[in-house]
């Protein structure tokens, strides 16, 4: 689970779900503290190589023993598998926060956006195709559902078996 030291304390927590979903607010509010953050939004548009650079982030971090949280849509093993293997290879643990897809909320919250953080609908309904609940099978020492609590916060539980 999130905080223990059985991988020697260091974690990487890897954020799953839909743009506009509540994954950076998350980190603000739960991980900024304790994680370096890398995002590939953070980077300068048009920055070449981003997948790679995001990558070497990570690596400097855990390399140095600090925990680091990747606050990307990683919908897919194809983006958290790189992720998985990179925490474990530096003896993490790897945690996903999973952000339940919620199309409108998302659509709504992104539409409210100004400038570079809103995503074209068009970009945020490829998400969605493209988005998978990641699962301890694909390699995370723990899955965590997160979803807004209705307060300003979030409610974090371990998911369940049945898409929780």
């Amino acid at each position: 689970m999130p905080g223990d030291a059985r991988r020697g304390g260091t974690e990487v927590a890897v954020l799953v779900g839909l743009q506009a979903s509540g994954k950076s607010t998350f980190c603000e509010q739960r991980l900024r503290e304790r994680y370096a953050l890398v995002s590939k939004d953070r980077f300068p548009r048009g920055a070449r190589d981003k997948q790679a650079r995001q990558m070497r982030l990570v690596e400097a971090a855990l390399a140095d023993g600090r925990s680091v949280a990747v606050d990307n849509t990683n919908p897919s093993p194809a983006e958290w598998g790189p992720l998985v293997a990179a925490g474990h290879t530096y003896g993490a643990a790897v945690v996903a926060y999973w952000f339940p897809p919620d199309l409108a909320g998302s659509l709504r919250r992104n539409a409210a956006r100004t400038g570079r953080d809103r995503v074209p609908d068009v970009g945020v309904r490829a998400t969605l195709k493209r988005l998978r609940r990641p699962t301890r099978e694909d390699g995370f020492d723990a899955v965590l559902t997160v979803r807004f609590d209705g307060r300003g916060g979030f409610d974090v539980r371990p998911a369940s078996a049945a898409g929780g």
